[in-house]
């Protein structure tokens, strides 16, 4: 087990060193180091599971640490975290083992005073318990520090939506997300990819909120032939309800102008097969994604190409466009318990500023009578209803337009406001956090 903790251990240190994407090194780490494939979900619970309660971790371990945190080694307060966590919130790992084991890697990466502290900082925890959050601070705290979150991200969240959606949508971040996959109903239907991944060993159930929707309920869908074979996509259901709130139709010239990786793309292009669609993306590496993706579910029709969605120019105009805009991604930290930690509040007022650039360009591209989609993945009211409302503002041509109801699931009807915009609040349907509005440009 030491093999699969010292991974994770690596794993952890490089995301706290370089900011790397948590689910991205986790691939890398599983083929470089050969983890088998009964090690692997160990391996991934420990490093996201690390990242999602990090500052619970942390507040425990400076209740028992003599030294302040900033003045321990780096790896050995990341090795403190993951080895809290497990005594903490892993039931299945005796805390003996995750003792055991803390004092092996410290033994081996250091001298005898650095394992001698671990094991008795551990130790200590295991004797005394856990110190738990003090009730007798402010709400933002306390909510920070219970299911660690940046103070000012809970401050934010309490001032948009309440004290008690600011927590539930704090504690669903630190719960495991569901796998959902989209069937590519160009070639097969929902019923028969269900069975066709039971039959490579992959439980699912159909999707309570749309027709073409399954939730993996146990194996790896990405690991299939049917995968290889472009019968689904992975996609989590708040993306795939983006696609459909765009309504493409047969014959109109379509743009993705952010469109990588691709997901919203190929989902686009599956809606109508026989419509012209541009797939822009400012980085070649991720515009190569896109590609990728159209040639496996056999999407020959989508045009892939790099440029800046703030500058580029077309001859003709487009009947349909999504922006899918840059955006700080508090709506998907279930998924990405790192950017809890990376991401900083000034960030949104930079990317407020990139959102309306690319709007007010692609704008002069969409032709009269035509709609603009434009979503986020974010909860954050600047980047989504103020950022559009603003931008109505600002274009004499430009209106509230309407959301397609009908591709709407009956039981988020109610979060749809005014009939152009809708907030999907992470969790609250077991989606991730997806904001849309759509705007009509007048003839």
């Amino acid at each position: 087990m030491t093999d699969v903790r010292e991974a994770a251990l690596d794993a952890l240190i490089k995301i706290e060193k370089n900011q790397a994407y948590s689910n991205l090194l986790l691939d890398q780490v599983m083929k470089n180091k050969n983890i088998p494939a009964r090690d692997k979900g160990l391996l991934t619970q420990l490093v996201y599971g690390t990242l999602q309660h990090r500052r619970r971790l942390d507040h425990e371990i400076a209740a028992l640490s003599k030294k302040p945190l900033d003045k321990l080694d780096d790896w050995v307060v990341v090795l403190l975290r993951m080895s809290m966590f497990q005594l903490l919130f892993l039931d299945r790992v005796p805390d003996h083992a995750a003792v055991d084991e803390a004092v092996t890697i410290a033994k081996k990466r250091s001298h005898k005073g650095t394992s001698g502290f671990v094991n008795g900082l551990l130790r200590a925890f295991l004797r005394g318990g856990e110190t738990g959050v003090p009730q007798n601070v402010d709400p933002v705290t306390r909510i920070g520090i219970e299911h660690s979150h940046p103070d000012w991200m809970i401050r934010r969240w309490m001032h948009q939506y309440g004290e008690k959606t600011a927590e539930a949508v704090a504690a669903g971040n630190n719960t495991p997300p569901h796998t959902a996959v989209r069937t590519q109903l160009t070639r097969i239907t929902r019923g028969e990819l269900q069975e066709r991944l039971s039959q490579e060993g992959v439980e699912s159930t159909p999707s309570p909120l749309l027709p073409d929707a399954l939730r993996i309920q146990r194996g790896s869908a990405a690991g299939t032939k049917a995968f290889e074979e472009g019968l689904f996509s992975i996609q989590d259901e708040g993306s795939m309800l983006i696609g459909r709130l765009l309504s493409p139709h047969p014959g109109e010239r379509i743009l993705d102008a952010c469109a990588a990786p691709g997901g919203k793309t190929v989902h686009i292009a599956s809606l109508a097969p026989e419509a012209s669609i541009t797939a822009l993306d400012l980085h070649p590496h991720k515009t190569s994604l896109i590609a990728e993706q159209a040639q496996r579910l056999g999407l020959p029709h989508i045009r892939v190409q790099t440029g800046d969605a703030r500058k580029e120019q077309w001859e003709e105009p487009f009947d349909r466009i999504l922006v899918d805009a840059p955006c700080s991604g508090l709506g998907v930290l279930q998924r990405k318990p790192d950017m809890k930690w990376t991401k900083q509040e000034e960030d949104i007022d930079r990317l407020q500023k990139i959102q309306a650039d690319i709007l007010d360009h692609v704008w002069t591209q969409l032709a009269p009578g035509g709609t603009l989609l434009y979503s986020t993945c974010t909860i954050e009211a600047e980047e989504n209803e103020r950022q559009i409302l603003a931008f109505v503002e600002r274009h004499e041509d430009a209106s509230a337009g309407a959301l397609p109801m009908e591709e709407i699931p009956a039981a988020v009807h109610a979060d749809v406001q005014d009939g152009w915009m809708l907030q999907l609040i992470p969790g609250r349907y077991d989606t991730d956090g997806f904001f849309a509005a759509a705007v009509q440009k007048s003839r």
